[in-house]
C-alpha cells in the first residue's frame, strides 16, 4: 500500500515538473514583435482584417504576411502607430476593409429577442449574456462594437449606438531593449 502511494505521489510530482517546464518554455514573449504590434491593435476581434482576431493579425504582419492598413477600428491612428514600431511608411487604411466608425456598443431589444442564442455563439468578446429561450443583454463594459452579433441575429433585435465610453484606442506599451 505504502509503495503504491509513494509510486503515485512520484507519477504526479513528474507531472507537475514537467507541466511547470512547457509553461516556461511556451510563454509569451513580451518582447516579441507579435506582442508590441498586438498591444498596438484595439482589440475588438472583429475579422475586418481578414484574420479571425487581433492577435492572428498581429502575427501575420509580423511574418510579412499582412500590412499595416488592414483594422478599420483602428484608423488612421492605428496605421500610423504600426508603422512607426515597424519603421515603415504609413499607407491609407484599406477601404475595402470597411470604414473608421465612432465607438460604438450593441443593444438588444428585450421585446423581440427570442433567446436563440446565435448572438452568444457569433460574440468573439463574450459580451452577451443569456440563456437558450431567455432574453440576452449586452455586457456594455465588454462590447467592442464589433458588429458580428448582428447577421445571425434571425429577429433582427440587435442595434449600435454610440458608446458612452471613449474608444478601444491602441495603447502603447514600453518596448525594454535587453542589455548585451
Amino acid at each position: 500500500m505504502l509503495t503504491a502511494i509513494l509510486v503515485i505521489a512520484l507519477l504526479v510530482s513528474g507531472i507537475g515538473l514537467v507541466l511547470v517546464w512547457l509553461g516556461q518554455r511556451w510563454q509569451a514573449d513580451e518582447d516579441s514583435l507579435v506582442e508590441a504590434i498586438n498591444a498596438r491593435l484595439p482589440q475588438t476581434q472583429c475579422a475586418q482584417c481578414g484574420y479571425p482576431g487581433c492577435r492572428p493579425y498581429a502575427q501575420a504582419i509580423a511574418d510579412g504576411e499582412a500590412d499595416v492598413n488592414q483594422c478599420p477600428p483602428g484608423g488612421e491612428t492605428g496605421v500610423q502607430a504600426l508603422a512607426e514600431l515597424l519603421g515603415v511608411e504609413a499607407k491609407p487604411l484599406d477601404a475595402a476593409r470597411g470604414e473608421v466608425k465612432p465607438p460604438q456598443v450593441a443593444i438588444i431589444d428585450e421585446d423581440r429577442c427570442i433567446g436563440c442564442t446565435l448572438c452568444i455563439q457569433a460574440c468573439p468578446v463574450d459580451a452577451i449574456f443569456g440563456a437558450a429561450r431567455q432574453m440576452h443583454t449586452i455586457i456594455e463594459s465588454e462590447c467592442t462594437g464589433c458588429e458580428l452579433c448582428l447577421p445571425p441575429c434571425p429577429v433582427d433585435c440587435i442595434d449600435l449606438v454610440p458608446a458612452k465610453r471613449p474608444a478601444i484606442a491602441p495603447a502603447p506599451i514600453p518596448i525594454r531593449v535587453k542589455a548585451a
